[in-house]
């Protein structure tokens, strides 16, 4: 039977609801706020109605149908959605403006797409930008014919569009691109609020006035019930950790406000924090997060082990049939099989209930309808 059980948190213990309005609300800022794009459809408010919030990602996000696009695909970070969201979107306004632009468009696409670069599009496009409507419906279609893309090449691929459409080789789109950390940060204004950006980036927000979404977590079940699957694993002498996508304060501020943090052995946490720092020391093997196993590696080894010893590991493992992975996405799942691991999927995240067939077709080993069922697994 299985020593050590790794979970996720969003889709397994919290909603990964909240993450996506706040994702979406980082789109829709980036678009229309006056110190980026201020495209004039919209207004940019800092704190939204809820309803409003509501329209706001059905329109980004397409109904969900771009989000379940990009997590079929191994996307598993808010900031990865946001900055492609994004970036979709930006060339295509580039490519409206280009007919009557293409000196400034060449030149924008030629040089590190910084905050004052989007802002700058206002000057030199004028009233022509004001021609543009964001086209959410549109994002897939940017990617027809590539379905074989992993992940790293989805992060790069904006690079050959902007390169066949402008005549011009393009290399601004990437996970370690101006763009990239531009929607970051954007992306944790808006989910940690302005008190906890301030704290955690050291830097000043944009616009003051956000509430934050970090506070509004929502649990997938009673906090009572996971904590009893917890407790009985731990019970067992299992070693019980996470490997998640979220940061570490991230993560430990919601579990704790609902009693679980205590429950994980605390030298098995592993985090977004812990893929940062991974990727600023070796650039050249970012990117780590999943579908890369580094996260649950990392989680595995310990906190105490270097990153050299977590990007050394031999994979598959030796001790693979030992440990169970619990998540709810197919990044999950294929980070999962590459340290040749169990996976348990639970059917409590983006799609529900609609993704046992994805999860029956990949041959998960267990399929959960929520995390307090792995407790039938270990009695």
């Amino acid at each position: 039977m299985y020593k050590t059980v790794l979970f996720d948190v969003d889709g397994v213990f919290l909603s990964e609801e909240r993450c996506f309005d706040a994702s979406a609300l980082s789109v829709w800022e980036l678009l229309h706020a006056p110190h980026f794009l201020a495209l004039p459809q919209a207004e940019h408010d800092v704190q939204p109605e809820e309803s409003a919030i509501r329209l706001i990602r059905d329109r980004v996000f397409d109904r969900n149908r771009v989000l379940d696009w990009m997590k079929t695909r191994g996307l598993n970070s808010n900031w990865d959605m946001v900055y492609l969201a994004f970036a979709g979107q930006l060339l295509l306004l580039l490519k409206h403006l280009y007919p009557t632009h293409p000196t400034e468009v060449k030149a924008f696409v030629s040089q590190p797409i910084t905050e004052e670069a989007l802002a700058g599009i206002q000057q030199w496009a004028g009233k022509d930008k004001n021609g543009f409507a964001p086209e959410f419906t549109r994002f897939p279609d940017l990617f027809a014919g590539q379905e074989q893309l992993d992940k790293m090449a989805l992060l790069t691929y904006f690079n050959t569009l902007a390169s066949d459409w402008f005549d011009v080789e393009v290399k601004q789109f990437s996970r370690n691109s101006a763009l990239w950390e531009c929607c970051y940060s954007v992306y944790q204004e808006w989910y940690l609020g302005d008190e906890l950006y301030r704290k955690s980036e050291g830097v000043d927000v944009r616009m003051p006035g956000k509430v934050g979404f970090l506070q509004q977590e929502i649990p997938i079940v009673a906090p009572e019930r996971m904590g009893e699957m917890l407790k009985l694993l731990k019970e067992k002498g299992i070693t019980v950790g996470i490997g998640t996508g979220r940061t570490f304060e991230e993560t430990a501020v919601p579990l704790k406000q609902l009693g679980l943090f205590g429950l994980f052995d605390k030298s098995h946490i592993a985090t977004a924090s812990d893929v940062i720092a991974a990727e600023e020391a070796y650039p050249e093997k970012a990117p780590l997060g999943k579908p890369e196993p580094y996260t649950y590696i990392k989680a595995l080894l310990g906190a105490s082990s270097s990153i050299e010893a977590c990007l050394d590991c031999a994979l598959p493992l030796a001790e693979g049939a030992e440990i169970l992975i619990v998540g709810d996405s197919v990044a999950d799942f294929l980070a999962a099989r590459k340290m040749g691991c169990a996976f348990a999927a639970t059917l409590t995240g983006l799609t529900g209930k609609a993704a046992r067939a994805k999860f029956e077709q990949l041959r998960a080993d267990y399929i959960l309808d929520d995390v307090t069922e792995l407790m039938k697994v270990f009695t």
